[in-house]
């Protein structure tokens, strides 16, 4: 970091895994598939399909993720604590039924909120990792001890989230019994296939979306799979597929990426120095 600039350098800081992952692009292909991890599990699902329109809006909850996700990683201390006391507020509000039983459960119970922080971090560093962004075993377990401190600001205690990757492996290995690929996930499933497009969106719809959707449904646990019942390319395959994404997007000049709202890491470099700028090859200091 700049010496010359002192600001607040945020909960995660220029030094922490977490700073230099999450500016890698293909965080868009693992938000993707953290939809469909999290489309699995029943009583979580339905909290977003009875909540809201997914399918009109859609678009604005991916972007309201990667706007929370971006304030969390690089605003201020502050901002990522306004940033979290405004999700805890909207979940004390919602509710979601079961329609088999009739029971009506709030959605920021400690075990949905946890499956949402599971599925989210599994997938950004499953994707990250496999296409192409280097993380040493002990590297990737400082990343998902470092998201403690995003899971308190959803309502999680700390100390009930798995720390590293020893213990999000034996959380999905628990939970399994409990996901299956309802109506809902087959909802999700389905928009995320085809979602709604302007008439002039259509060609790019096909050539670009289609390709990055099913990257990120390949990428999914063999698990997640058998659950939607939709097979994959062999796993070898899918690592080229994967690769060749990561290739292509981290090809598009950082300057150019990071220019596009709402600038998170424009802002953090100018709060912070040209030194606290995202790069990969800091990880291996």
């Amino acid at each position: 970091m700049d010496a010359s600039h002192t600001g607040d350098p945020g909960l995660f800081g220029p030094e922490s895994v977490t700073w230099q992952m999450h500016g890698d692009p293909m965080m868009w292909v693992a938000g993707i598939r953290a939809l469909y991890l999290q489309a699995l599990h029943p009583r979580a699902v339905r909290g977003v399909t009875q909540n809201s329109d997914f399918r009109k809006d859609a678009w604005g909850r991916l972007l309201r993720t990667a706007n929370f996700v971006g304030t969390t990683t690089y605003g201020t201390k502050e901002a990522a604590e306004k940033a979290g006391a405004r999700v805890r507020k909207i979940h004390t509000m919602l509710t979601a039924t079961d329609p088999d039983t009739g029971e009506r459960y709030r959605i920021d119970e400690p075990e949905l909120l946890l499956w949402v922080h599971c599925a989210e971090i599994d997938s950004y560093l499953h994707v990250g990792r496999r296409s192409g962004f280097r993380l040493t075993d002990e590297q990737a377990d400082r990343y998902i001890g470092e998201h403690r401190l995003s899971a308190r600001l959803v309502g999680l205690d700390p100390d009930d989230v798995p720390a590293d990757q020893a213990q999000l492996a034996a959380y999905f290995e628990k939970i399994r019994p409990e996901l299956a690929a309802g109506p809902e996930a087959r909802d999700v499933d389905a928009f995320l296939r085809r979602p709604p497009a302007h008439p002039l969106l259509v060609p790019a719809r096909a050539l670009l979306w289609r390709h990055v959707a099913q990257v990120a449904y390949a990428s999914l646990p063999p698990f997640a799979h058998e659950l939607y019942g939709r097979s994959v390319p062999p796993p070898e395959t899918v690592t080229r597929q994967l690769r060749l994404t990561g290739t292509v997007l981290r090809g598009v000049p950082a300057r150019l990426r990071w220019q596009l709202p709402p600038k998170h890491i424009i802002r953090a470099m100018s709060r912070l120095g040209p030194g606290s700028r995202p790069a990969p090859y800091k990880l291996g200091r």
